[in-house]
């Protein structure tokens, strides 16, 4: 039988937030092999935070506020930059000094990406087993790696098939600026959380 924390997992990565926004933006402008090291980063950072939770870094973040308003500042002024660039960006395909995230940036991200944080805390808190601590952190870490993997190929994945149909500079100026709102909506739901 499905373990129910891989559907849970599933669903809370696969549904927008940060890294569905920037992957699917990464992916139309930069084309998906460039944007590989972000993924590769994305599921990763996803992982490493997951079994972080799960080992209680999530437990700690809760019982201290000023940890966690650290995170929650940090976080949105992040996103916002983020949104920020891509707002500003040229918007068509990227070139010159653009690029997407590298895999180490990738990672850090996820350490203030509020919605990873929300689903590990949500999985580790309501999906756990009798294991022991680091077996549960290994597992519930495999489980966030595994299936971000595959989100974040599908939305990279769509958004490389999207800029076939961003064929003028309005149309893709249409769609940063609609990935730029989305993403600034997104660090604004780090205080909501």
């Amino acid at each position: 039988m499905l373990d129910p924390l891989y559907l849970f997992v599933f669903a809370g990565l696969f549904t927008p937030g940060p890294n569905v926004i920037l992957l699917t933006a990464s992916g139309a402008r930069f084309g998906f092999r460039p944007t590989v090291p972000h993924v590769l980063g994305v599921a990763v950072g996803v992982g490493v935070t997951s079994a972080l939770t799960a080992l209680g870094v999530g437990a700690l973040l809760l019982a201290v506020p000023a940890l966690t308003l650290a995170l929650k500042t940090a976080a949105f002024g992040w996103i916002l930059w983020m949104a920020w660039k891509l707002l500003r960006s040229s918007g068509a395909r990227a070139e010159g000094k653009d690029r997407p995230f590298t895999f180490v940036e990738a990672v850090l991200f996820q350490w203030v990406n509020p919605k990873v944080w929300i689903v590990a805390l949500a999985a580790a808190s309501g999906y756990g087993s009798d294991l022991p601590a680091h077996l549960e952190a290994l597992r519930i870490g495999s489980a966030f790696s595994g299936i971000n993997l595959f989100v974040c190929l599908f939305w990279t994945t769509a958004g490389t098939l999207l800029s076939y149909l961003l064929t003028t500079p309005l149309a893709w100026r249409v769609f940063t600026t609609i990935m730029a709102a989305a993403l600034a909506a997104s660090g604004v739901m780090v205080f909501l959380a």
